[in-house]
């Protein structure tokens, strides 16, 4: 198993269908991702799909087996359609072209892989759902003709999702709606709907990520460094142990997890009352967010002109969100499991006791941020967790992607005791 394995893909088996499409390049890699992600890659091609690209060449980066319409006939496997169709976990059709899609919606079950995703469907209910996803490529006259539309429209009716297709350059020349949504986005999507069944389904979590700004003047602001790269992996984690995610972000330039509810926000007060909104009936808020602890007492309208000087910047403290949340659990319950992180440069396990246990935390995530490969910005962490009552547990240093996971195992604990 690839030491990418990511848990909702793990040995997960998916049946992915390509279809005649100058698309069908992006499958290939599509195919891999999934592949490296952990997961059991079977591939169908249709006879249009080998015009572009050879099943040799899926079987080569999913080491497993790539079937053509040829294998329907060649009697080496009895009954093929539904034996696939069993094994399958979730049938993906990428790209999913204007015939393909004809043929489901009114049941023509020509070739392989038509008979598969058609036996699929009337397979008994997968633990998956929905366990049915095609991405449409296409050129723009035919994504818009309403036959093509009725013919989606039926699928998503019989539980089928789409993903795409996306506005870009098609084979036509025309840029317009048409392009099959991009392999990293319909990864995020299977990797996303093979969660919603995990440990965690039907927790509420809530998580902060990245910097606050504090405006000096519309073009100037007190703020610090934090790429966001821990909290936006910390909501990834969450969601792929099942949970649903609102993720509160200051200025960041990272995409939001495929799933997440992704609210935006600047000011430490702005955060702040996110975060308050948010929290009645979630079971974890896990503030991994860089809050400033100090904006400007005065902020301008205009922008200061450096010609005219400026002798000094007035602090005043920013709201304290964890004391707020604090008051706000006691009066309440909620939020159940509350985690503070705590960015130190010296005395890290002695700071960190201390927001502890002022802040009647469940969990701090402490870490030096003086330390190379540890801070802000850094694609790696090393932390320490502490909890009431426990003995501090000391991380390797490890990506940020692992020490969100050993964070969200250390809240599961929490939540079931």
């Amino acid at each position: 198993m690839s030491e990418k394995s990511i848990p909702p893909l793990k040995e997960k088996r998916i049946l992915l269908g390509v279809t005649g499409s100058i698309a069908a390049y992006k499958a290939v890699e599509l195919a891999s991702r999934l592949t490296q992600a952990g997961a059991l890659v079977d591939t169908i091609l249709t006879q249009a799909a080998t015009r572009f690209v050879a099943p040799l060449t899926f079987q080569s980066v999913t080491a497993r087996q790539a079937y053509a319409d040829q294998d329907l006939w060649n009697g080496q496997e009895h009954v093929l359609h539904v034996k696939l169709a069993e094994w399958a976990d979730i049938i993906v059709i990428a790209p999913a072209t204007a015939n393909t899609i004809a043929k489901l919606a009114h049941g023509l079950a020509e070739d392989l892989l038509s008979l598969t995703a058609l036996s699929f469907t009337s397979s008994p209910p997968r633990i998956i759902t929905p366990s049915f996803l095609i991405a449409p490529a296409m050129d723009a006259g035919l994504w818009k003709n309403p036959a093509i539309q009725k013919n989606v429209a039926t699928l998503k009716k019989q539980g089928a999702l789409t993903i795409g297709p996306e506005q870009g350059h098609l084979a036509s020349g025309l840029d317009a709606a048409g392009r099959m949504s991009e392999p990293e986005n319909i990864f995020r999507e299977i990797r996303y709907q093979l969660s919603r069944r995990g440990p965690l389904a039907g927790k509420k979590f809530v998580v902060t990520a990245g910097p606050t700004q504090e405006p000096i003047d519309p073009v100037r602001f007190l703020g610090n460094p934090s790429s966001g790269k821990q909290g936006f992996a910390v909501a990834q984690a969450a969601l792929d142990q099942g949970a649903q995610v609102t993720l509160i972000a200051g200025p960041t330039a990272l995409a939001a997890p495929r799933g997440a509810e992704k609210i935006d926000v600047q000011t430490a007060e702005e955060m702040t009352n996110a975060v308050l909104s948010n929290c009645p009936r979630a079971d974890a808020l896990v503030m991994t967010a860089a809050v400033a602890d100090f904006k400007p007492a005065k902020s301008y309208a205009q922008k200061l002109k450096k010609e005219n000087g400026l002798t000094g910047i007035n602090l005043k403290r920013t709201q304290d969100i964890l004391t707020q949340v604090g008051r706000l659990k006691k009066k309440t319950g909620w939020p159940k499991i509350v985690v503070g992180f705590a960015a130190e440069t010296e005395n890290l396990i002695a700071n960190a006791q201390d927001k502890l246990n002022k802040k009647a935390l469940n969990l701090i995530v402490a870490n030096n941020i003086a330390q190379p490969g540890r801070g802000f910005q850094s694609d790696t962490n090393q932390a320490i967790l502490l909890a009431p009552g426990s003995v501090p547990k000391t991380l390797p240093l490890m990506t940020k992607e692992k020490t969100a996971v050993e964070i969200l195992a250390r809240i599961t604990l929490l939540l079931k005791n």
